[in-house]
């Protein structure tokens, strides 16, 4: 079951929240950060990517960076950019892109939950990128940023979301990027201890973006708590910072991709071998989307086809053979690009769809990439199936927007 609770959130002044809103701290590189900061000093950036206080080419893991991370935000705090909420509280909070809205639950949620799993994931993650931001939750002794959970529909939650968000909202503005961030403040001990009663019977929460953020932030509570020989099991470090969104409210965006040759073969030749496998038919100059599962769009030599895989080419019980990913990569990157490894191979790129088909179109009438591969969006139900079995997906299979907004509600780990 999800064990969460409220939690007295570190958050901005409302006339200060565009100043400190952020993105993500791994969404962009740290001369991106620099530009966007600017000569705002209210910045997250300065919190989250502290090395743009110090020359360009600074190391961002150089241990200064990291003490210049929980000077700065010890100095937003004195500075009256970020106040502590007297009260717990749970938040909700809603993104709006291309005309619609998604509602989250702001939750602390449980360290124990993600170490037995009951908090489910479905990538990999890295050691050296989870103690980087491990190393960043240590010295600040807070979740400065959220990770983004996915739970199973609840009538009952969808309720409380509509009844909150009635009200005017403490935050609702636009981000540079056009997206809409939207933020109540639940203050209501009933419905705060509703809302903690109905997560408590929702079997397993879904980490959907952010699988580093959470790994190290679950880390660093289950270090604090064998660190304490006094442990209880309901300090404030026992649990960190989520929104979590009821599943249909998600969309997964496509992620492509770009491929710098045809392994030796002529365009004739690559289209011939792809016919084995594939149903391939010419959809002429004008861009293809995937119509559907199961069903890809390609781009070479200026042209656009469809391929749609021949019976018994894949495995649909399969909670992973049945993925597009999986069927591209195993039918066209691997048996005939001869790509066997997604995450070192350098003849590939990934390409988030967000950045439409025209980008596709881009890399590959530029002469930088010769082919292009556009898949069809990964379903919110193959995501919890995969995780509730078990299994980890591919690289670079599903990708979310709009990223959550950082710098709107930070968690202490010591209240």
């Amino acid at each position: 079951m999800a064990k969460i609770k409220p939690f007295r959130g570190v958050r901005p002044p409302r006339e200060l929240v565009t100043e400190v809103a952020s993105r993500p701290y791994d969404v962009l590189n740290s001369e991106e950060a620099r530009a966007e900061a600017g000569d705002n000093e209210k910045s997250l950036y300065h919190i989250i990517k502290p090395e743009i206080d110090f020359e360009p080419g600074t190391d961002e893991h150089d241990p200064k960076v990291y003490d210049r991370a929980v000077a700065n935000f010890n100095a937003f705090q004195h500075n009256g950019w970020l106040i502590q909420d007297r009260e717990e509280h749970y938040y909700i909070y809603a993104q709006t892109m291309n005309g619609h809205t998604q509602y989250g639950f702001v939750i602390a949620a449980n360290v124990e939950d993600y170490m037995e799993e009951r908090i489910k994931k479905h990538e990999l993650t890295r050691r050296d990128k989870e103690e980087d931001r491990m190393k960043h939750v240590r010295i600040n002794n807070a979740n400065i940023e959220p990770v983004f959970f996915a739970f199973p529909d609840n009538d009952e939650l969808e309720t409380i979301i509509r009844n909150v968000t009635a009200a005017e909202p403490e935050y609702d503005f636009t981000a540079p990027d056009g997206f809409g961030h939207h933020f109540w403040v639940i203050d209501d001990h009933a419905i705060i201890d509703r809302i903690t009663e109905l997560f408590a019977a929702i079997p397993a929460l879904y980490i959907a973006d952010g699988h580093h953020r959470t790994a190290a932030a679950a880390l660093v509570g289950n270090e604090k708590a064998k660190n304490n020989p006094n442990h209880k099991g309901d300090e404030e470090y026992n649990y960190f910072l989520a929104v979590a969104f009821p599943a249909s409210h998600l969309n997964i965006i496509d992620y492509n991709r770009v491929v710098r040759d045809l392994n030796g073969l002529n365009p004739e030749e690559f289209l011939e071998a792809l016919k084995k496998d594939f149903c391939v038919e010419d959809k002429g100059t004008e861009e293809y989307r995937p119509a559907a599962l199961h069903n890809f769009s390609l781009y070479l030599e200026g042209n656009w086809y469809s391929l749609t895989p021949r019976e018994g080419r894949y495995n649909d019980a399969d909670p992973i053979g049945g993925l597009d990913v999986t069927i591209s990569s195993d039918l066209i990157l691997r048996d005939i690009l001869g790509i066997h490894d997604l995450r070192s191979d350098k003849r590939i790129d990934f390409v988030g769809g967000i950045r439409g088909l025209g980008e596709l179109k881009r890399r590959v009438d530029s002469g930088e990439m010769k082919v292009a591969l556009a898949l069809y969006p990964v379903s919110m139900e193959q995501l919890m199936r995969i995780a509730d079995t078990g299994n980890i997906m591919p690289p670079k299979t599903t990708w979310f927007e709009p990223k959550l907004r950082s710098g709107l509600v930070i968690h202490k780990l010591e209240d």
